[in-house]
């Protein structure tokens, strides 16, 4: 059986040679570089609806055009 998540769970990860903290919380995701205040968050619901595929497309197709 799964534990609902009720509050926040930070954890840290390593991506190539770079540290990154990771906090789950009812709301949703954020990723951080270690040390800074911002980063990236997506919502639950945005990540459940599509959303985040739909910005990452976005991203890699301006990308693209910007390269």
């Amino acid at each position: 059986m799964a534990t609902l998540l009720t509050k926040p769970i930070k954890r840290e990860l390593e991506i190539e040679g770079v540290s990154y903290t990771i906090t789950m919380s009812p709301e949703g995701v954020r990723i951080v570089p270690k040390g800074r205040r911002n980063g990236r968050e997506l919502t639950w619901r945005d990540l459940l609806g599509g959303d985040a595929e739909m910005r990452r497309d976005l991203d890699t197709s301006v990308q693209a055009y910007q390269g």
